[in-house]
C-alpha cells in the first residue's frame, strides 16, 4: 500500500466490442432491483475524517458512480474495535450516519442503488486504532503474519489478538444489529455482510484462524455459527432479501486459510441457501496478487465454477474482470452480476463506457489510499 500523491497523466486503453448485451439488462437481487449487471465493488479508499466520519467528498464520489446497477460501499466498521486501517469510515455514531445519509441521497437522486458493507476486521488491526478498547479481538489468540498500518499511517507488526469470550461475541452481534439499524435509517437499499478477506467473520469460518474448543469452533457447523447469527440479527432490521454476504474461498489475503476450503464453503453455501438472501458475492482468488502487480493468477481455482451451481439465489462474482470476461460469465450463467473494483476507481461512468464501447481511463495506484480529491473525484467522465 502506497500513500497518495497527485494524479498524474491519465492513460486510456481500448476495450473490445460490446458483443452480447446481457450486462445492460435489469434484474433483481432479492428485493433489490438493479438497472444493469455492473456492480461497483466495495473499495477501501481511506479518506474518512476524524471520528471515522465519511468526508464531504464521499458524497460526490459515490454520486458520480450512480449509473452502476449496484454500489456496494467501502468496508464500513460497525464499532471502534472493528477498525483496522487509518481513515476508514464507521456506521455506529450519529455523525457517521448523518454523512452516510447525504451519500445515499446523492446516489438515489441519480436513480442509483446502494448497499452498506458492514465490516469488523478482528485481528487485522492495531491497538492504536482503538486505544480505549485495547488489543484487537479474534476467534483465537493467533497473530497474523506481516504488518499493518497504525492510526499514524506507520507500519507495525501484528499484535497477538485477544480470544473472544461469549460476552465479546454477544457484544459484536449487538453491534452488527445497531449498524444495520443505522444503515436502514440512512436510507440504504440493503446491506452486505463482509465475511471475506481474512476479517473477523472469515476468521471464524476458517480453521487456520479458528482453533476454539467451544460451539463456535472445531466442526464446520460450529465455525458457521457466528455468520449465521449475524445474518439473523441483521434480518431483524432488513428483510433477509435485502442482505448480501461476501465470501472469498481459497483467498490467502490477511494470512487466512482452511484445510478443506471446498467442504467449508460448500457448507457455507448450503447454510446461506436457507436464508433467502439478496445475493452471495464471491471473490475469485485469481485476483489475490492483482492488488500489487495487476497480474491475475491464471491457475487459481475458479470459485464461480465450483460454487455457483450450489447456490440457489443470486450470485455476484468479483475479481479482475474486464468487460469481455464479465459478459462471458454472465452468458454462461456463472453469475447474475459482475463486480468491478479498480475500473470503478478510474471510471465513474464505467457502465456508459462499457455500453458505448468507449475507452476506459487507467487508474493511478499511488492515489488509491488516503489523500484528497486527486485520484478520487477527479477522473474525467466521457
Amino acid at each position: 500500500m502506497q500513500l497518495p500523491n497527485s494524479l498524474a497523466n491519465i492513460n486510456q486503453k481500448e476495450i473490445p466490442s460490446p458483443g452480447h448485451r446481457i450486462m445492460f439488462t435489469p434484474t433483481s437481487l432479492g428485493s433489490i432491483e438493479i438497472k444493469n449487471r455492473l456492480v461497483m465493488a466495495p473499495l477501501t479508499r481511506m479518506r474518512a475524517i476524524s471520528d471515522s466520519v465519511p468526508s464531504s467528498l464521499a458524497a460526490e464520489y459515490y454520486g458520480q458512480r450512480a449509473s452502476a446497477g449496484l454500489i456496494i460501499t467501502e468496508a464500513t466498521q460497525i464499532s471502534p474495535l472493528g477498525a483496522g486501517y487509518p481513515a476508514t469510515p464507521g456506521i455506529y455514531s450519529s455523525r457517521q450516519a448523518e454523512a452516510w445519509s447525504d451519500i445515499v441521497s446523492k446516489v438515489h437522486a441519480k436513480q442509483g442503488t446502494i448497499v452498506a458493507q458492514l465490516w469488523h476486521v478482528g485481528r487485522i488491526s492495531h491497538s492504536s486504532h482503538h486505544i480505549q478498547e485495547g488489543l484487537p479481538i479474534a476467534p483465537s489468540s493467533i497473530a497474523a503474519t506481516g504488518q499493518i498500518y497504525g492510526a499514524d499511517w506507520r507500519l507495525y507488526n501484528y499484535e497477538n489478538p485477544r480470544e473472544m469470550t461469549w460476552d465479546d461475541i454477544s457484544i459484536v452481534l449487538n453491534e452488527y444489529k445497531l449498524a444495520a439499524q443505522n444503515a436502514r435509517a440512512c436510507g440504504f437499499d440493503g446491506i452486505e455482510i463482509h465475511a471475506a478477506n481474512g476479517y473477523l467473520l472469515d476468521q471464524f469460518l476458517q480453521d487456520k484462524t479458528n482453533q476454539r474448543k467451544d460451539h463456535y469452533g472445531g466442526t464446520i457447523e460450529n465455525r458457521l455459527r457466528l455468520l449465521g447469527e449475524v445474518i439473523a440479527e441483521c434480518s431483524e432490521v432488513f428483510k433477509s432479501n435485502r442482505i448480501g454476504v461476501r465470501l472469498s474461498p481459497f483467498g490467502t489475503f490477511n494470512d487466512i486459510g482452511d484445510s478443506d476450503p471446498i467442504a467449508l464453503f460448500m457448507a457455507t453455501i448450503q447454510m446461506l441457501n436457507q436464508r433467502d438472501l439478496a445475493y452471495v458475492h464471491m471473490i475469485e482468488p485469481r485476483s489475490t496478487n492483482a492488488c500489487r502487480n495487476d497480474q491475475l493468477d491464471e491457475v487459481a481455482p475458479i470459485t464461480s465454477e465450483i460454487f455457483r451451481k450450489a447456490y440457489s439465489g443470486k450470485f455476484i462474482s468479483a475479481g479482475g474482470y474486464d468487460r469481455a470476461m464479465g459478459e462471458k460469465v454472465l452468458k454462461e450463467g456463472m453469475a447474475d452480476a459482475i463486480a468491478y473494483g479498480r475500473l470503478y476507481i478510474s471510471n465513474p461512468d464505467l457502465a456508459e463506457r462499457f455500453q458505448t464501447n468507449a475507452v476506459v481511463n487507467s487508474y493511478d495506484r499511488s492515489t488509491f489510499y488516503g489523500g484528497d480529491h486527486a485520484g478520487y473525484t477527479d477522473y474525467p467522465p466521457l
